[in-house]
């Protein structure tokens, strides 16, 4: 008889899962009051000043019951192509509809409908990037992962020309594009997405673009979102497909919804996807999420999330570059400043050994070496070029990222004083 371990393969788990099992081993509960999470991936989900109303229950009925269609509530799928209408389309001749969007369960739930409908393809992916991706990439053997190397000296930017280079010399069929980074909180905007999109259309490279940390922009004037849908020409033919959702720019990590903006013939492939695959989002939820994307709560959300989230990243920048933490390309959007620890003392200048010893001191952080995205493990190097980073999070509330700090300063003073 076959055990289990030969019919089951071993699954690893993402950089951040990784991290919070080993938090918990030693004591971490959400809520401890001893305790602070900066590797945390959500956001603080509490009322912030002037911030949207939150929503406080949701509704059940017969209908909301009910399976909601495979694509998503039609009625949502409406409003969504009418709020990128009213933030990215107006005065263009091509307006989304609700047939340009489909409704998932979540943003990994999206990318892997996204995944099973991709052809024979060289699919581009970045170094570093978001964790998940790693297996994402890996399970779908229908196309092959070609990473594309950012640079330290460049703070980890992506620029239109390092695309078209990418994509002419390895042949990319699409580009999968955090934007903003995680990790990095990198942007690409303005002048720079809109080439990024001519490129895309020019040499047939499909754009899929995650756009979960767009209302996480910091340095482009107040309320200011960014979306690749701003320079889309022809919004049927141009290959270029948008993933959002509730879990970041809302601050709903918990509802679980997202949704995929693109040409009609992709939304009918990643539906059918979605019908083998998930069967579709919670209908209630679908339903509560309607007032949500209303471009009036919208925007009242964004400016609100920049405003406090900009002192977090400015308050997070100031300590680090006081405890000798360097962050090469200080982030414009996202929650994490991705910091250089070459310059401290040997006992802690790399990413494990700074995330073990944060632990001692209570707080949660993620080792660079995670966003060292590796699908297949194909790459043959010993050591990951990013072992001397490490990320922290100003996800968490005001007081929690302080504390922190404090914490992790008194962590790498008594290391200097040691060294």
């Amino acid at each position: 008889m076959a055990h289990p371990d030969e019919i089951f393969r071993p699954v690893p788990r993402t950089g951040v899962i990784y991290v919070m099992a080993q938090a918990r081993k030693r004591g971490f509960a959400y809520g401890a009051p001893d305790w602070a999470n900066l590797g945390q991936g959500a956001p603080e989900t509490g009322e912030i000043p002037e911030g949207a109303p939150r929503l406080g229950s949701i509704d059940l009925d017969a209908h909301t019951s009910e399976y909601a269609p495979v694509a998503g509530d039609w009625e949502l799928r409406e409003a969504v192509a009418n709020l990128y209408n009213a933030r990215y389309r107006r005065g263009k001749k091509g307006q989304y509809s609700a047939e340009n969007v489909a409704i998932a369960a979540g943003g990994r739930t999206a990318l892997t409908r996204l995944a099973t409908a991709l052809g024979s393809i060289h699919l581009g992916h970045l170094l570093p990037d978001y964790t998940a991706y790693e297996e994402l990439l890996d399970a779908f053997r229908r196309f092959v992962a070609i990473p594309i190397l950012l640079r330290r000296e460049e703070g980890f930017r992506l620029t239109p020309a390092r695309f078209r280079e990418a994509a002419l010399g390895t042949g990319l069929g699409a580009l999968l594009l955090s934007n903003p980074s995680n990790p990095t909180g990198q942007l690409v905007a303005g002048e720079d997405l809109r080439r990024f999109v001519e490129i895309s259309v020019d040499l047939g490279c499909a754009m899929i673009v995650d756009e979960f940390y767009a209302h996480y922009i910091y340095d482009r004037g107040e309320g200011a979102t960014v979306s690749a849908a701003e320079f889309v020409e022809d919004i049927d033919n141009d290959p270029v497909v948008i993933v959002d959702g509730l879990t970041k720019n809302w601050r709903y990590p918990g509802l679980r919804l997202s949704w995929t903006v693109g040409p009609k013939s992709v939304i009918e492939r990643v539906s059918s996807a979605g019908s083998f695959l998930d069967g579709g989002a919670p209908h209630a939820l679908q339903r509560a999420a309607l007032d949500f994307v209303d471009p009036e709560f919208a925007d009242r959300e964004a400016r609100a999330i920049q405003a406090l989230f900009r002192q977090k990243r400015d308050l997070m920048l100031q300590r680090l570059q006081a405890m000798g933490l360097r962050v090469p390309g200080w982030p414009q959007g996202a929650f994490y400043c991705f910091a250089d620890l070459s310059g401290l003392p040997e006992s802690i200048a790399d990413g494990m050994s700074f995330f073990k010893a944060a632990l001692e001191r209570k707080v949660v952080t993620v080792p660079g070496e995670f966003f060292d995205v590796d699908p297949g493990k194909r790459r043959r190097h010993i050591d990951s070029r990013l072992r001397n980073f490490v990320r922290l999070s100003f996800g968490p509330n005001l007081a929690q990222v302080e504390q922190g700090l404090d914490q992790l300063e008194a962590m790498v003073a008594e290391a200097q004083a040691g060294a």
